[in-house]
Parts: structure tokens; sequence; C-alpha cells
């Protein structure tokens, strides 16, 4: 059970903290949920964690939950999708693979506070929207626009029914294998993954 605040009679007002001291926090949280996940996390860890008092934390982050999603919200993303643009959709999507694939562990970090907070995200409207802002909506826009200029340029039918799944089955394998066999989504294994699956959905070729 998650700690509560303590009593106040009127609310309290919200110190200034250096924004080096408040991603001291926000790291603090998200390590502690790698280590334990979610229900184990309590203001208490973190205040034990950043040397910091209790008073400290409530004051600027009334509840656990909200201070999960604003660490949550600070997430720097381990790789960048935004500038891939290789003029064909097989090359752009090669480019995620290889993308994904050298931040190598960084990404097996992101893929464990989506375990850690699953079942909590699921019963928490604003955790499941902080954690999909910060690990999970940057990448499927960013595919879905590599789809849609492969689709502009004819590489690809419109009305292919693939099309609409290409960002699930990308992202879907690069967060589940650390789950299902133990080691990061590589380069090498999004590759084969592309041209064993995707691309012949695609209709595209593979190598």
């Amino acid at each position: 059970m998650a700690t509560q605040g303590p009593e106040t009679a009127a609310p309290q007002r919200r110190s200034k903290i250096s924004p080096e001291r408040e991603q001291e926090f926000y790291q603090a949280v998200l390590d502690l949920l790698q280590e334990g996940g979610y229900e184990a996390l309590t203001i208490e860890a973190v205040a034990a964690r950043t040397r910091a008092s209790r008073s400290t934390l409530y004051r600027q982050w009334c509840t656990k939950p909200q201070l999960v999603v604003a660490a949550l919200r600070s997430c720097k993303r381990p790789f960048e999708l935004g500038g891939i643009d290789t003029g064909s959709l097989a090359g752009d999507l090669r480019a995620v693979a290889a993308a994904v694939g050298e931040a190598g562990e960084v990404c097996g970090g992101d893929t464990a506070l989506v375990y850690a907070l699953g079942h909590a995200a699921l019963q928490n409207p604003d955790l499941l929207q902080a954690l999909r802002a910060a690990l999970i909506e940057h990448e499927v826009k960013t595919i879905q626009a590599m789809v849609r200029r492969g689709v502009e340029r004819g590489e690809v039918a419109a009305d292919n029914p693939a099309v609409e799944f290409v960002p699930t089955q990308l992202i879907g394998a690069m967060r589940v294998r650390p789950l299902l066999e133990g080691v990061p989504a590589d380069r090498e294994y999004l590759t084969r993954f592309l041209e064993a699956s995707v691309f012949p959905a695609l209709g595209l070729a593979a190598r």
C-alpha cells in the first residue's frame, strides 16, 4: 500500500528547488521503480535515496502518482527517430532498427519501466498517459509518418491492411524481446524481424 502524505490543515506552498535537484528526485524514482516496481515505491524511499526530507517531496508532489508521472515526463528518449528519412520506407525502418539497436541496454531500461508500471498504469489514467507519452507515443507517431511517406511515394498500397500495424509490430518486438528471451532487441534481431515479418506484409523486398 502506498504511503500517504502527512495531513495538513491548509495546502502547503511549493518551495523552489533547482532543476538539477529535481532531476535527482526523478532519477531516484525511475531507479526505484526498476528495482522494486510501483507498489514497492514509497515517498520515504525516494527521500532516503536522495537524502531529502519527506516534507520537501510532499510540498512538490502531493501524492506518489503525481511524483511518478512527473518523473516519467522527465525521461529522455535513449534514441532519436525524428531525423530519419532515407528516401525509402525499407531504408527508414532499417534505420529505426539500427537506432534502437545502438541504444542497447538503455532501451532495455525503458522496457523495465513499462513492466514495472504496467498494472498500476492500467488503474491510473494519468499514469498510463504519462507512460505512453514518455516511452511510446513519439516512436508510434514517427513510424506512422515513415509509413505515410512510403504510401505517398507509391512504395506501399494505401489500402494495404498491414499499414496500420507497422508501429505496433516494431515497437512490440522492441519491448517484448527482453521479457521473452532476456536480452534487448538489438539491431540484428530487429532487422531480421523486419525482413521476415514486416516487409513481406507491406510488399517490400528484403535484402
